[in-house]
């Protein structure tokens, strides 16, 4: 599931680089595949916990594949949103927008970061995770970089006010992905480690 979902972000940095709508739409419909991974994953979960009633390393293994697989469908969700935005067949200028966002090097981020939490989990170390997830913050610049970028758009381009804010928005979804991939990294600590890293404030 892992794999598919950094597949979505690496066929829309393709489909806007390409400006390939086909590629955009077999991200819509490569969603569904990552939906119905999830509830079979879901359902593997809930069936352990009702017949093995496992505790310590195993408990945490479950606990955590159920937050990692709604994290990574919710990732998923954002690719999804972003290739129905490439399907409406976006004129040149749109795609000049997109470049100013940085969309593309947001989009690669975390294909990066998600490529190294699979690792994570083959290697059973944390390492790889945790270092990736430092990344999140080069995303949280790139949001603060757009929220400039919108207003310097929105103010030479009055007329197409609605479609800089929808590609606002999706680098709203992009620095948010970057959140929940660092969510993922936590789990990933939980369960190996049996330590808990939420909420817990920078020193």
């Amino acid at each position: 599931m892992l794999s598919m979902v950094k597949e979505q972000m690496e066929k829309c940095v393709v489909a806007i680089e390409k400006q390939d709508i086909d590629v955009a739409r077999q991200v819509v419909d490569d969603e569904k595949k990552i939906n119905i991974q999830e509830l079979a994953i879901d359902r593997d979960c809930e069936n352990i916990l009702a017949l093995h009633t496992p505790v310590a390393t195993d408990l945490r293994l479950v606990l955590a594949t159920l937050k990692i697989t709604n994290d990574l469908e919710r990732i998923a969700d954002s690719a999804k949103s972003l290739a129905k935005v490439l399907c409406k067949d976006i004129s040149k200028k749109e795609f000049n927008w997109i470049e100013s966002f940085g969309i593309v090097p947001m989009l690669e981020i975390i294909a990066d970061m998600l490529k190294e939490m699979g690792n994570a989990l083959k290697k059973n170390e944390t390492r790889p995770a945790l270092k990736a997830s430092k990344k999140d913050e080069e995303l949280n610049d790139y949001f603060k970089k757009a929220l400039k970028t919108t207003a310097a758009l929105i103010v030479k381009n009055p007329d197409d006010a609605k479609t800089i804010l929808t590609l606002m928005l999706m680098v709203r979804n992009l620095e948010r992905s970057g959140d929940l991939t660092k969510n993922i990294a936590e789990e990933l600590v939980f369960h190996m480690e049996a330590r808990v890293l939420k909420h817990q404030r920078k020193k």
